[in-house]
């Protein structure tokens, strides 16, 4: 089975949905898409996402079915520089990666601001929903792999967010989402591939094949957007600090 995890075009946080690039970029994408033969879409209930899936779901004359636990992860963290809250994984450089409890896989949400805000909820939350999709695709999660009841080579669709993205690869792969968070950026409507691989009958585990891909950009011409990205100096003008 192959997961194809894509995240929304370059968004307009304001009203919910897509700035005039990002529209063009889901155009783009839906030719990318469309030659694919997909069993099930599955999208966000944000407008951006749904705004995202669209022109790729007109194309095919198909629907996507929506699930709450696709919006973006909303759990959120007394920061350690800041005043009020932040999303989870809006830490400085210099202080996450000074708790190394940030990056074990198993204990990390036992960090004392991952527990104050409630993180470890959200997570199970998320990924115990996640893997009863799997399960309805054939695929049952025992300990870190899967047992497959109805082994097969469908592709699946999820039209998310960065955020939530992280986390379903690092229920997946095994890594604290923290690493993901902040060591991977996946542009605005790029696509995240991940197969199965089952080389003993009946076992299955998770393989990244590609992250963040926006091929589908190049190919005419349309630069990647800036959004989830930070300066890449300092000095930088125009590139967002924080």
């Amino acid at each position: 089975m192959k997961l194809l995890i894509v995240r929304h075009g370059d968004p307009d946080y304001f009203i919910d949905s897509l700035t005039p690039k990002g529209w063009r970029e889901v155009e783009y994408l839906a030719e990318r898409l469309s030659g694919l033969s997909v069993k099930e879409f599955y999208v966000s209930p944000k407008g951006r996402a749904k705004d995202t899936a669209a022109p790729t779901l007109k194309k095919m004359g198909r629907t996507a079915i929506e699930k709450e636990w696709l919006r973006e992860f909303e759990g959120a963290i007394l920061r350690p520089d800041a005043d009020g809250r932040m999303i989870a994984w809006d830490w400085l450089p210099q202080d996450w990666m000074s708790r190394p409890i940030l990056y074990d896989k198993d204990h990390w949400m036992e960090d004392p601001i991952m527990e104050e805000g409630g993180i470890r909820q959200e997570y199970e939350w998320v990924t115990e929903h996640f893997d009863e999709l799997l399960a309805e695709h054939g695929y049952v999660r025992e300990g870190n792999y899967y047992r497959v009841q109805k082994p097969n080579n469908d592709t699946i669709v999820f039209f998310c967010h960065f955020g939530l993205e992280c986390i379903l690869l690092s229920h997946l792969l095994g890594i604290s989402p923290m690493v993901l968070w902040h060591g991977c950026c996946a542009a605005p409507s790029s696509v995240t591939t991940v197969t199965t691989e089952e080389r003993r009958k009946g076992i299955a585990s998770f393989r990244m094949n590609a992250f963040g891909d926006i091929s589908h950009l190049y190919v005419h011409g349309e630069e990647p957007a800036f959004a989830a990205r930070f300066c890449e100096c300092y000095d930088n003008d125009g590139e967002r600090r924080d």
